[in-house]
């Protein structure tokens, strides 16, 4: 169990900058989840860590051992992939197996921590099957055998769970972070997944379309407090207003043209929050309350009409058109079967939300 420390890491491909003196620390013992959209260096990063590919420039460490320059083989680091690379010709018990007969490890301990392992996925009863006759979930869980067996001190997971479908990638993120919290092994999950991060990662790292880390924490913190609009959009959903700033002391307040003034609440510490400044309201959908009939209690109000409605099942999505034609994103919580009130196409509406689920960002 070691963590992973990257110096300013640099790495570029045909003259072009993938990452660019890209600093991390990746703590011990738990699941780190890596996310970003396409084309941001989340996978160089991971390549970078395994050994796949060198660093233009910067230091890798793995605890207190320089790992730049050691080979993939001896780096105590494995790595899972999205096409699994199962090998075929072999049934489960040979694919988990494999990497110990290649250590020359005695067949006796093979056979033991091969069964062991096997039977912490839960595929003690499937160890002899070709790895044809398993199911996509099965043909993951033999991978992530495969590459525990090994103790490695780090565990690299590249969008292990892309090729399932919904339902059981929900199931197969349990058992991942279970198997995680069982064997106190450094996990690192690469992802352009939101659901897949949020879920799993006790800490996790947001890659911008440039290479940087555009903001580091835990999932609640990157989802309650995003630092950037950039953030906001991408982990989530997010409504983003623009307005002007005022501060008077006493109250701090976002003048939206076309839709009016809404109070807010900013760090003083923050330089950017100046008075007259041009700046950004992130407000979540869920954090707006929704009604046709007028409330009282809270810090800011909106009417709008409804445009158009998306039941999901869990919740319900309704967007609403502003008076300056923006449209707000709303979710409602379905939580009884026959509402007291039923909101339709068209109908006029109110949306409030308390100043404290504002986030105000630099523009």
């Amino acid at each position: 169990m070691r963590s992973i420390r990257l110096e300013n890491i640099t790495k570029s491909y045909g003259g072009e900058v993938i990452i660019d003196n890209l600093s991390l620390t990746i703590p011990s013992g738990k699941f780190f989840a890596l996310l970003g959209p396409s084309g941001s260096g989340k996978t160089t990063l991971l390549r970078l860590m395994a050994g796949f590919e060198t660093v233009d420039s910067g230091k890798i460490f793995l605890g207190d051992q320089d790992i730049t320059h050691v080979p993939i083989n001896e780096r105590h680091i494995n790595t899972i992939f999205q096409n699994y690379a199962l090998f075929p010709h072999l049934n489960v018990f040979e694919n988990v197996a494999y990497g110990l007969r290649v250590k020359k490890v005695p067949s006796d301990v093979i056979e033991q921590k091969v069964n062991k392992i096997l039977k912490a996925v839960n595929l003690e009863k499937h160890m002899y099957k070709a790895i044809n006759q398993l199911s996509g979930g099965q043909q993951q869980r033999v991978a992530l055998a495969r590459a525990v067996v090994n103790e490695p001190a780090v565990l690299l997971l590249d969008e292990p769970l892309a090729a399932l479908d919904f339902k059981l990638r929900e199931r197969m993120l349990l058992e991942l972070i279970d198997l995680q919290g069982s064997l106190n092994t450094t996990f690192v999950y690469v992802t352009h997944d939101q659901f897949e991060a949020l879920t799993v990662a006790d800490t996790m790292a947001i890659m911008n379309h440039d290479g940087h880390i555009e903001q580091l924490g835990t999932p609640k913190e990157i989802y309650e407090f995003p630092v950037s609009s950039f953030v906001a959009k991408f982990v989530g959903t997010t409504n983003i207003i623009q307005g002007v700033f005022h501060d008077d002391g006493s109250r701090q307040t976002l003048a939206v043209e076309g839709l009016g003034e809404f109070e807010v609440g900013v760090a003083r510490s923050k330089e950017w929050a100046r008075d007259g400044a041009t700046l950004l309201m992130s407000l979540r959908p869920e954090k707006i309350e929704i009604s046709k009939s007028p409330l009282s209690g809270f810090s800011n109000m909106l009417k709008g009409v409804v445009q158009s409605i998306v039941y999901h099942g869990r919740s319900t999505q309704y967007n609403v058109r502003m008076a300056d034609n923006h449209i707000l994103q709303v979710f409602e919580q379905n939580e009884e079967h026959f509402p007291q009130e039923v909101i339709d196409y068209d109908d006029v509406v109110y949306l409030y939300w308390q100043k404290e689920n504002v986030v105000v960002l630099e523009r």
